[in-house]
């Protein structure tokens, strides 16, 4: 069980006496960038620059169905040590701390402040009768869809969960007295106060109804709204007091809206953020209209802005496919699983692959179908093969960015995550897109930054994007 008094008497006078023991070092935001695998902590200086970092990977624990999920006592004990060093630095003066987090996860206290249940994992599987009962009550599914920005994702839907618990674990749920998304919860464990924010409720949690601005009809008729606490703006800081220390406490951010918000302080263009990794996610913040059923059914969801405006994205699960594809063709040809690194774009091999395309790779992950009429996969060697892969999974690649679109009027594009320095995408992406400047960002500290710019509300210049994030334009390759 976590302490509900995490910050005790006794801590804060030995951390008052440490304290007052050290020199007064750079002034420093900090920033606590909790992902499912590692778990990050970040110093930026007062010009958004990485001075220190230290990171941790926690091992999974089970619930009690036997899942993995988070290990929310080792995650405590980490945070706190973590920042007890950094407070007792000589080196660095924290300002203000703030937090960024995975989304889809709640943590459910009691009266007392107490966690009640683990952490349930988003992968976690419930019984499709839950769902169905839910989408019977409360749908048509591609209404309901439409209107939450999301899709049918079971605990993903992290919404279905509160219902879950309540029709499945009503022991459980009785006990509940709040429910804090991840990043809300990381901020209490430092202030004591129990918040709300847009990013967190809005990230495919079933929970908003994104046409009225509002939690859903069926959050008030199934009673939940009474255990989510008051949504305050994402830029709310909280003033208190650690060590005789003053400090700034965030309230938290969705990691994804979080990744979104430098672009967005920087940019004063429309554009379209492609961020690359086991999910290939595009993001349109300009999106005015709501989800078409069309959209919906596309595999599109709305994310939210730290002002509560949806953010219209675009999924595509490219990055796993990909580790896929390339374990396969490290056997089919008997190199190394990372042979894939070492080929480069081949502009007269990509002309004679378009001049007689046709389709070859059946996709195991994906959630698009496979073309009915697939060539026999049959090449002359490895680069041939790499190169046929990349131009279908870019071709899945660009309908995707497009439905992001829409009809919006966009004209540039920024691509950051792993497939920045995978040449072929880039170049592929670029010519699929002629009419529209491509741009690579180096965006690793993403979330942890935006996290320390939300807190910090302050105006970024057209340079930040290139002085921080290694900002790229996209070269065409042409044939000499």
């Amino acid at each position: 069980m976590l302490e509900t008094n995490w910050w005790t008497n006794e801590e804060n006078i030995q951390w008052q006496q440490d304290y007052n023991k050290s020199i007064m070092g750079k002034d420093v935001i900090a920033v606590f960038d909790i992902g499912k695998t590692n778990k990050k902590f970040f110093l930026f200086d007062m010009d958004f620059k990485e001075v220190h970092r230290d990171y941790t990977f926690l091992e999974p624990i089970v619930d009690e169905d036997g899942h993995s999920t988070e290990n929310l006592v080792e995650l405590q004990k980490w945070i706190k040590s973590t920042f007890h060093n950094i407070l007792k630095s000589k080196d660095y003066n924290v300002t203000a701390v703030n937090f960024s987090s995975y989304g889809a996860s709640f943590v459910h206290l009691d009266d007392m402040g107490n966690v009640v249940t683990p952490l349930y994992n988003y992968t976690k599987p419930i019984k499709g009768e839950v769902v169905d009962q839910f989408y019977e009550k409360y749908g048509p599914e591609i209404t309901f869809s439409r209107e939450t920005g999301t899709t049918k994702e079971g605990m993903l839907n992290s919404g279905i969960q509160l219902y879950w618990l309540k029709h499945e674990k009503p022991e459980l749920f009785s006990k509940i007295k709040c429910s804090l998304h991840l990043p809300q919860y990381l901020s209490y464990l430092f202030t004591g106060i129990q918040v709300s924010e847009y990013t967190s409720i809005g990230c495919h949690t079933a929970l908003w109804n994104y046409e009225k601005q509002d939690y859903h009809d069926w959050v008030y008729q199934e009673g939940i709204h009474k255990i989510l606490p008051p949504i305050v703006d994402t830029g709310t800081s909280i003033n208190t007091k650690l060590m005789g220390h003053k400090l700034k406490i965030g309230v938290g951010i969705h990691d994804s809206s979080s990744a979104l918000l430098p672009y967005i302080r920087s940019i004063d263009k429309k554009f379209l953020l492609l961020s690359t990794g086991t999910w290939s996610i595009a993001l349109n913040p300009f999106s005015k209209e709501l989800l078409t059923q069309e959209d919906t059914a596309s595999n599109c969801i709305n994310y939210m802005r730290i002002n509560g405006e949806p953010v219209k994205a675009a999924r595509l699960f490219l990055g796993n496919e990909y580790n896929e594809k390339i374990k396969e063709l490290a056997l089919l040809f008997g190199v190394s699983e990372d042979h894939h690194k070492s080929v480069a774009f081949d502009p007269v091999l990509h002309q004679n692959l378009q001049d007689n395309f046709k389709h070859k790779f059946r996709w195991t992950s994906l959630d698009v179908q496979s073309p009915d009429d697939l060539a026999p996969m049959e090449f002359q060697n490895y680069e041939e093969a790499y190169h046929q892969l990349m131009m279908e999974l870019v071709e899945l690649q660009i309908e995707s960015i497009q439905r992001a679109i829409g009809d919006d009027k966009i004209k540039q594009l920024y691509i950051d995550g792993g497939f920045t320095n995978n040449q072929i995408f880039v170049e592929l992406l670029a010519r699929g897109f002629k009419g529209m400047k491509v741009k690579t960002t180096d965006a690793s500290l993403g979330s942890a930054l935006g996290a320390a710019i939300v807190i910090s509300d302050v105006e970024l210049d057209q340079k930040f994007l290139k002085n921080n994030y290694a900002l790229k334009k996209h070269r065409p390759l042409i044939i000499n």
